[in-house]
């Protein structure tokens, strides 16, 4: 028996490009929820811009954000963090300023904290609603950072060849998107895991949908485990299950 539905967003419940849920997909969580079975948004955003994005019903929704370092319950209590080591998280951070062409987003459990080099990702993080503040520099973070983010252009690939044979060693190191690469010490397994146990929910009653290679913890766990069209091959392999829209999967409860 399903009780709790955990799903990526950018590019499995959001499509690439688009902005705003769908209202069929809130009419399923509302219906799921009259039936016991929780929705729960699984994301490497965080807090405050899932709530933005759920507002209908976000008070309803537990949330693994932050690629699982920061756990919400419903009605957005705090349940558990996973920070990083701070040294060697500001090491990175200075490894990642230090590429052509890329930012770094550093991620407190709700505040985006951003050393912007040039004028590409403030308009993006703003646009996705986050808490956002502006340093000169990553040391002056004034909390644990749970989450890291090399954000290019240009694309990932490049990021991946400076950043992950050294600092994959140290964190999870995920692509969470065409522009993204991510760092925790924590991943969506990791949060969903944490999740579950708050709640009383045994992982073999979960099912999970993703589209990433930062998804792949979280299905990896789960009972019931989708994995969007159009995903990576790679994936493809190890997650059979596949879905076109989450709504279609969801209806079928």
């Amino acid at each position: 028996m399903i009780r709790l539905i955990a799903s990526d967003i950018d590019g499995t419940l959001l499509p690439y490009g688009e902005q705003a849920i769908s209202e069929e997909v809130f009419q399923e969580i509302r219906r799921l929820e009259r039936r016991g079975i929780l929705f729960c948004p699984a994301s490497g955003r965080q807090y405050t811009s899932v709530r933005k994005l759920f507002a209908p019903v976000a008070d309803k929704l537990p949330c693994v954000c932050e690629n699982g370092a920061a756990v919400y319950g419903p009605g957005g209590s705090l349940l558990g963090k996973t920070p990083m080591d701070r040294e060697q998280a500001l090491a990175l951070c200075r490894d990642i300023i230090a590429l052509p062409g890329a930012e770094v987003l550093i991620s407190g459990a709700d505040t985006s904290y951003l050393c912007p080099k040039y004028g590409d990702i403030l308009p993006l993080m703003e646009s996705k609603g986050n808490n956002i503040v502006l340093l000169a520099r990553p040391e002056d973070v004034p909390e644990d950072i749970v989450k890291l983010a090399a954000f290019c252009l240009q694309g990932t690939a490049g990021l991946e060849a400076a950043l992950a044979p050294q600092w994959g060693r140290v964190f999870h190191a995920a692509v969470a998107g065409a522009e993204w690469l991510d760092f925790t010490l924590a991943d969506k397994g990791t949060g969903l895991t944490q999740l579950c146990a708050a709640l009383g929910v045994e992982l073999d009653q979960v099912m999970a949908f993703g589209d990433n290679f930062n998804d792949a913890p979280m299905l990896s766990i789960a009972g019931a485990p989708y994995l969007m069209e159009g995903a990576a091959p790679e994936l493809g392999e190890r997650f059979p299950n596949r879905c076109r829209h989450v709504a279609d999967i969801l209806r079928t409860l």
